[in-house]
């Protein structure tokens, strides 16, 4: 029998149609996964995700590559997955500079809510007031009273401006009344040898990374941010204990993907990330760094976020701090 050319077209566009089939058919995930983090090595988003990711890749059978993408208010890392691929190979680390960037800033190159698909928090921790272990600075008190006599040459260290940390810094600089300049750095790193080096008087950072270094002496914490003491350092009180009525910050991570990401790959990672943050191994690791285990439903995800946003933009107009 002979094969007109026409025939061998509808053969060969058969064998392509078949072969895609079969190439997007397979089980996911069939190649590693890249997760976006938007802060630099050492932070708590950094170390918590690391632990996580894993946990989870031993479970899934493929890698999960961390991607640090450090930049003002994580912009840079969160565009790069709004714009990805909707198919779960791309990941990122919502946390809570994205509900700060949200309100802070007056344009972002995508929307934090609806151009992604919430899979599941992870974790929620407190930040810290830092000081070295030289400083004369005690408490709160001495924070604010050599704050008030440097006539604006005190500085308050912080990463990257619209962050958390930047953030509860001009909180704090409000809300006390004091005249500070914060200096923002890349990382966690940056920001401690500044405070060792006395290029910052102060620091504003998470604890989970720094609490090694607390506990060995290297840093001190005056006070903590949250609405009640960190478990693991008791004997340091928060900010509102410490003469700053109405100061109230804490923050969270969770893993979220593109938007029109199938439900199906959704669920799938939801269901890996409740398996891995509850195993005995994540337990510990996170009671060791003071986070607290904070799964959800992706809907829970998406409705906390939404809160989030609506509470920073109540506390930014609150202090009048200028938006970016």
């Amino acid at each position: 029998m002979k094969i007109t050319g026409h025939c061998l077209k509808i053969i060969a566009g058969c064998l392509l149609a078949t072969a895609f089939c079969a190439a997007h058919s397979q089980p996911y995930p069939s190649k590693p996964i890249r997760l976006l983090v938007p802060f630099g090595p050492g932070g708590v988003g950094d170390i918590t995700s690391r632990a996580v990711m894993q946990k989870m890749s031993e479970a899934m059978g493929q890698q999960i590559v961390i991607d640090n993408r450090p930049s003002a208010g994580g912009i840079v890392a969160t565009e790069t997955v709004a714009k990805s691929d909707p198919d779960g190979y791309t990941l990122y680390l919502m946390n809570n500079t994205n509900a700060v960037s949200a309100a802070m800033f007056k344009k972002l190159p995508y929307d934090t809510v609806n151009d992604f698909a919430m899979v599941s928090t992870i974790g929620a921790f407190s930040l810290g007031v830092l000081v070295s272990p030289e400083s004369p600075m005690k408490n709160v008190k001495d924070l604010i009273a050599q704050a008030k006599a440097s006539a604006g040459k005190f500085n308050i260290g912080t990463i990257n401006i619209g962050t958390t940390q930047f953030l509860s810094s001009e909180l704090l600089k409000s809300l006390a009344g004091i005249d500070v300049t914060t200096v923002p750095f890349n990382n966690t790193a940056g920001v401690l040898t500044a405070l060792r080096g006395g290029n910052v008087q102060a620091a504003m950072e998470f604890l989970p990374p720094v609490i090694g270094q607390v506990k060995a002496g290297g840093l001190r914490v005056i006070a903590v941010t949250s609405k009640s003491r960190f478990s693991l350092l008791p004997d340091v009180p928060t900010l509102a204990e410490s003469g700053v009525p109405g100061y109230e910050v804490a923050s969270w991570n969770g893993i979220a993907v593109a938007a029109k990401t199938p439900k199906a790959i959704v669920e799938r990672l939801n269901k890996e990330i409740h398996a891995a943050v509850n195993s005995p191994q994540i337990k510990t690791r996170f009671q060791e760094l003071g986070v607290e285990q904070n799964v959800s439903t992706p809907e829970g995800m998406r409705k906390f976020l939404v809160d989030e946003i609506a509470k920073w933009n109540a506390l930014i107009d609150k202090a009048k701090i200028q938006r970016l």
